[in-house]
């Protein structure tokens, strides 16, 4: 049908139904043809859009953090699985949710933990001091603003901000933190025997038995489908320039662009900090100002660290005196933007009021802005231009190849021909893709095997497999899915068949030993009767080694034993083997064992546990009142 449809649209009647549309369109408006009902979203969150912008750029950063974690080891394939698409859309929607909740509760996150937070951040900090030049310049190789990037801490800080209340509200007694430590160093005085896999009498298997169960597991011997592909691929790290950059291309570079290479005046600052209360009644705010006034008065640059560190309700500049280091302009509030920007060298300021309270400012020291010299940024420049012009004759070609490969649907060699790009092959894979090659990403797959590529025999589209790099598909054999021959999986299915007889044998003898253990005979006695010898554990913990962690989990599990009576159980170990374990004696952890440092680690993270349950309910039940639409064929 869609070639039938590419053909039909090569002919007169096309011109004619076109002709009449861009008619119409002149009146009416191409607007309206394409943007009237049209959703992008990836997810809505009552009125709040997730767009497939901000989706994908969150499975980029994601994506790009495995990366560097994992190295060689990295599969990007893992980002492209729809459950991985599933848990990081629903993790957006409950970032939503937190964020519209913090809106309806009033709760905002301070410019005071901004900027403490991104002070705190190392890769901005020179000999353990948050250095202004070295941020703006690790933003600026990040085509970040400050702005920006305080936008993108504040977000992170405000969907912390809900959680964190919820978690410092959690209560967790000794008497929690006592029971939770009883049962996990609980320990157990443990008796089991590993029982032999049974040997088999009857090893022969029929053609009969063959066939039969052949026919029951048919989908276990069946061949999966396959095809392999023909493709050309267009990729911006094989492109060269047409054009690279000359000397004079980049002096005017450096001018064009020469403000994103200086440096503003930066000033050195130390502050002291008066809180006033959140809904604070005019008496408060009365006696916030009167003890501003009071160490402004007080205050001048000799004894400025000392009041500081005494009286300022900054903590995270308190211990140094108030010191907040180089700032430039736009870093702060407003108000203590201003009042910074307004003074002279050595000044110190009257209260100023901003949001967090009242603040006495110290300018201790001045730095004029400067450009740096086209020499220190010249390599700089030449990589942006390059880079630039790499993506431009990427841009260029993939759009060449998009239109060629459409105009000629059947085959790639006309766009082979007409781009000089050779035509490349795959082997054969599956549905799932294969593990490395262009293979390897699942848009690739889900594309060889579409109606359109397969059945109709039609080039894909142009599949985006990121970070400039794509390609456009042709199949070139296909293999249908097909029973392999009884004659090729016949031994596989008598290994089967006479595993099943041992796993039976095995379960049916340890059922059986178990039985006369529960009567009351003893294990020594039973454990003989099946060639094996009885084994002890004393004192075994949750996480004891050299027990199969099987029988170990088991034991745990069996109730106290009662009346002095063992409990008793069969526990079914890999590869058909059992084996039987009694419980003969149960003890408490020992509290006297567990120092005080473990017992605070313990709290707090039974803390964070309880605290995440807590906003886990809270999150449901802002989802159970909100309508959320999620659009899996955009992700």
């Amino acid at each position: 049908m869609l070639q039938s449809l590419r053909d039909k649209m090569h002919g007169w009647p096309s011109i004619v139904v076109l002709g009449v549309a861009v008619f119409a369109m002149s009146f009416f408006g191409i607007e309206g043809y394409f943007t009237a009902q049209t959703e992008t979203f990836v997810a809505k969150v009552g009125k709040q859009e997730i767009s497939q912008q901000d989706f994908q750029n969150r499975m980029n950063e994601l994506r790009q953090q495995a990366s560097e974690q994992m190295g060689d080891q990295f599969d990007p394939s893992v980002y492209e699985q729809p459950a991985m698409k599933e848990r990081v859309l629903g993790a957006m929607v409950d970032q939503q949710l937190l964020l519209k909740a913090n809106d309806d509760l009033g709760m905002r996150v301070s410019d005071t933990a901004v900027r403490d937070t991104i002070a705190s951040i190392q890769g901005f900090q020179v000999n353990g001091r948050f250095d202004a030049a070295t941020y703006r310049a690790v933003l600026a190789s990040q085509r970040k603003t400050p702005a920006m990037f305080e936008d993108e801490v504040r977000s992170s800080l405000a969907i912390r901000l809900l959680p964190d209340a919820l978690s410092a509200s959690t209560i967790v007694t000794d008497d929690d933190v006592d029971r939770f430590l009883k049962l996990r160093l609980q320990r157990r005085d443990l008796r089991y025997v590993m029982l032999p896999r049974p040997a088999l009498t009857d090893t022969k298997v029929t053609d009969a038995q063959v066939q039969d169960y052949y026919k029951q597991h048919q989908a276990e011997f069946m061949a999966p489908e396959q095809v392999s592909v023909h493709y050309i691929e267009v990729n911006a790290a094989d492109l060269k320039a047409d054009n690279p950059p000359s000397e004079d291309d980049l002096r005017k570079r450096y001018e064009d662009e020469k403000q994103r290479f200086v440096q503003p005046e930066q000033r050195l600052v130390s502050h002291i900090l008066v809180d006033v209360p959140k809904n604070a009644t005019p008496a408060q705010q009365k006696d916030a100002l009167a003890k501003a006034q009071k160490i402004a008065a007080e205050a001048t640059p000799q004894n400025f660290a000392k009041l500081a560190s005494q009286d300022s309700a900054d903590l995270g500049s308190k211990r140094q005196g108030g010191d907040l280091g180089w700032l430039e302009q736009g870093v702060t509030n407003k108000a203590f933007d201003d009042a910074l920007f307004a003074l002279k060298k050595g000044q110190i300021s009257a209260p100023v009021l901003s949001d967090e309270g009242y603040h006495i400012i110290w300018l201790r020291d001045i730095r004029s802005g400067q450009a740096k010299p086209f020499e220190e940024v010249r390599s700089q420049l030449e990589q942006e231009a390059v880079a630039a012009e790499r993506e431009r004759k990427y841009n260029e070609v993939a759009g060449k190849l998009a239109d060629q490969t459409y105009q000629s649907p059947s085959s790639l060699e006309p766009a082979s021909q007409a781009l000089g790009l050779p035509v490349k092959s795959t082997g054969l894979f599956t549905r799932e893709g294969d593990k490395s090659g262009i293979t390897a990403d699942p848009k690739v797959a889900k594309a060889a095997f579409s109606d359109d590529v397969l059945v109709q025999g039609n080039n894909s589209s142009l599949i985006d497999l990121g970070n400039d790099h794509s390609v456009v598909i042709h199949v070139d054999k296909h293999v249908p899915a097909a029973e392999r021959p009884l004659a090729e999986v016949r031994d596989a299915i008598e290994k089967d068949i006479l595993d099943e007889r041992v796993a039976a044998a095995a379960s049916k003898r340890a059922n059986d030993l178990l039985a006369r253990l529960e009567k009351g005979e003893s294990m020594d006695a039973v454990a003989a009767s099946a060639g094996a010898a009885v084994q002890e554990a004393k004192e075994a913990v949750r996480v004891q080694q050299g027990l199969p962690e099987q029988l170990r989990d088991q034991a745990f599990l069996l109730p106290h034993p009662k009346d002095g009576k063992p409990q008793f159980a069969a526990v079914a170990l890999p590869e058909g083997a059992y084996a039987l374990v009694a419980v003969d004696k149960v003890q408490d952890g020992d509290l006297s064992k567990v120092t005080p440092d473990q017992r605070k680690m313990l709290r707090q993270s039974m803390l964070a546990a309880y605290g995440s349950v807590a906003t886990e309910g809270f999150i449901d039940a802002l989802k159970a009142k909100t309508e959320i639409k999620i659009a899996k064929d955009r992700m």
